[in-house]
């Protein structure tokens, strides 16, 4: 019996560290799995080039319909505006706790950049994901762009605030790295800092650690995006709705949507190179892509999308974030493309926030705390959207599948 307890004082310690870590960073007691070093690769200086790793689990990309599916939109770094999104689906209570019982919620990216609290968010997210499991529930987390662009080094969209909160968290990780160091039993923490420059041209020298700090959390391999981003689906069915941020073309469905998941997530992973596919770079891709999200529904491209739905088996809607609806979540191309981007984030438009109901396979509607529906009501209407307006509580806009 001391043999087994001097054998697993390590792991124990390595824990507690870790978990201590997580307290001060997010506020949330979050225990760690058995496996205490989220990182894939187990040699802390090698390159997926010349030590390349075997691919993680497949990442579910089909799921069947639940009884109540929630689409919630961008994030962007604003945790306040998050957590009212999920309290009305009533999917969490005034403690935060899970109370969303079986329901499946797919969350569309673009938790990064724009707000301070991103971090916040990656780790409640991650809280919820498991009082969701234990009570049937399901969360679905998913890459937008701006995901894609922190984990390639793009930071054109961070904040001050964005900063200082991955600094405070480097600042934790190295404490943790250190404590772990003084035990015998653990290998050696791998330096997050390693090969990252001390300087970069074109900024302040008062932003270079912050900026270290950032991308050793979220470069490929990086603790946080092993973490958190490597469990993200960059494309996911579920039921008869299909889930992109930007949008799918037809090369992205003939390259295969299972496909792109575990590419994406073995290039988080550090087992592809620097840099993001192809199919994540550029205004035509599966996160940048605007052809069926135009804020006039007769520019939308529908005929494209109708072929892409028809190359997708049982799929009856594409529903997106990516780009800011400002009248409030809205269908184009018949309600086949439903744009669920509201700019909810103060660093956006400081959009009221709104979430997409699904109940079963054909009752779509909205969630909204904007009292303010008349403007709207005439131009649902013209949309194709009837409208359920209780005299108390959030509106519900009914969107006829």
């Amino acid at each position: 019996m001391e043999e087994e307890i001097c054998r697993d004082l390590p792991l124990v310690l390595s824990s507690f560290v870790d978990t201590f870590v997580d307290f001060s960073v997010s506020g949330l007691f979050l225990p760690q799995s058995s496996n205490p070093n989220p990182n894939p690769n187990p040699n802390p200086n090698s390159s997926s080039d010349t030590d390349p790793l075997p691919s993680s689990p497949k990442l579910a990309t089909r799921y069947p319909a639940p009884d109540r599916l929630i689409a919630v939109g961008d994030l962007h770094g604003d945790l306040q505006k998050s957590k009212e999104a999920l309290r009305l689906a009533a999917l969490i209570d005034a403690s935060d706790r899970w109370t969303g019982r079986t329901a499946t919620v797919v969350q569309i990216g673009d938790v990064l950049d724009r707000g301070g609290d991103e971090l916040k968010i990656l780790y409640f997210l991650e809280k919820l994901k498991r009082e969701a499991e234990k009570s049937g529930g399901t969360i679905i987390t998913m890459n937008g762009n701006h995901e894609i662009m922190n984990v390639d080094g793009d930071f054109r969209f961070v904040t001050q605030a964005g900063l200082d909160e991955f600094r405070v968290w480097a600042d934790w990780f190295c404490i943790g790295n250190a404590m772990k160091s003084l035990c015998d039993g653990l290998e050696k923490p791998k330096d997050p800092f390693f090969g990252i420059p001390l300087k970069f041209l074109g900024v302040k020298e008062e932003l270079y650690h912050s900026i270290r700090c950032r991308i050793a959390a979220l470069r490929p391999e990086g603790p946080i995006s092993v973490r958190f981003l490597s469990q993200n689906q960059t494309v996911v069915v579920v039921g008869d709705s299909v889930f992109v941020h930007g949008g799918l073309l037809p090369k992205h469905v003939f390259y295969g949507l299972e496909r792109i998941n575990e590419e994406v997530r073995d290039w988080i992973n550090g087992l592809k190179g620097r840099f993001s596919p192809g199919y994540l770079r550029g205004k035509h891709s599966m996160v940048w892509l605007r052809k069926f999200s135009h804020e006039l529904a007769q520019n939308c491209d529908c005929s494209t999308l109708e072929h892409v739905l028809a190359t997708i088996p049982g799929a009856k809607r594409m529903i997106m974030g990516h780009t800011i609806q400002e009248t409030g979540i809205n269908g184009a191309c018949g309600n086949r493309a439903i744009r669920i981007d509201v700019g909810m984030s103060k660093g956006c438009i400081n959009g009221l926030p709104e979430v997409l109901e699904i109940i079963g396979n054909s009752e779509l509607r909205v969630l909204t705390s904007n009292p303010s529906y008349r403007d709207r009501l005439e131009a649902d209407r013209k949309g194709g959207l009837g409208l359920l307006l209780p005299e108390h509580g959030p509106r519900q806009v009914e969107v006829k599948a």
